[in-house]
């Protein structure tokens, strides 16, 4: 048998230790997330093709290159997640809670079929980005949401919701980092618009068709600090 060429060799070697070096530096996502992302998906109808044709079965699936998720480069925990056009209801056993490294989360314009917002939202105490506009939801915003303190974007805005107990006071006392909030279209209850002096880094605040009453009951307010 005649020995294989030395530059053969060394082309094997590079490629191989390039392959290793990439997964070192560039991590597979990890199999409890592709299998969360995964029992997600399937808990619902979509509406929209092409926002999950890649999201597959197979056991060396990479969800971090699927469409609409981003995963952290060094850990290859899934950090960021986008789905629109979903169709069915969402509760605290969802396995999108499971995702606990999440930093931004967008499920805007889905159909959650009336679902409140789930208690287990808590979970995700990573977030500092939320949208969970037009997507259907109802009932009263969990308390539990209280404690996403790492939250700098919240947009609840065109859902059946109420802001009761808690009330905007708690939101505002809770979530002091925020720099974006609409709470347009929801339900606020004797608001103590005043407290919205604590969120000293707030740029923007929509609380347009929210039935408040009294000198500030104008639809959109907006502060440029």
């Amino acid at each position: 048998m005649n020995p294989l060429p030395m530059g053969f060799l060394t082309l094997s070697i590079y490629l191989t230790f390039s392959f290793s070096l990439f997964h070192l530096t560039h991590p597979l996502c990890h199999n409890n997330e592709r299998s969360a992302l995964l029992q997600f998906k399937q808990s619902f109808l979509i509406q929209d093709i092409d926002q999950t044709p890649s999201w597959n079965l197979e056991e060396n699936s990479e969800c971090c290159s699927w469409e609409n998720v981003i995963c952290n480069e060094d850990t290859g925990y899934v950090i960021e997640l986008y789905l629109t056009g979903l169709q069915g209801s969402i509760n605290s056993s969802s396995t999108l809670f499971n995702l606990v490294h999440l930093q931004s989360l967008d499920l805007s314009y889905n159909d959650f079929s009336y679902s409140q917002i789930p208690s287990a939202i808590k979970n995700l105490s990573k977030l500092s980005y939320l949208d969970l506009s037009s997507s259907n939801f109802s009932g009263q915003i969990p308390s539990e949401m209280l404690e996403l303190s790492r939250l700098e974007s919240l947009d609840l805005s065109g859902n059946n919701l109420q802001l009761q107990q808690p009330g905007l006071r708690s939101l505002v006392e809770k979530l002091t980092k925020l720099k974006e909030l609409d709470l347009s279209g929801i339900n606020i209850s004797s608001p103590t618009l005043n407290s919205l002096a604590n969120l000293s880094s707030l740029t923007e605040l929509s609380l347009q068709d929210c039935q408040l009453q009294g000198k500030l009951s104008f639809l959109c307010v907006r502060f440029n600090l």
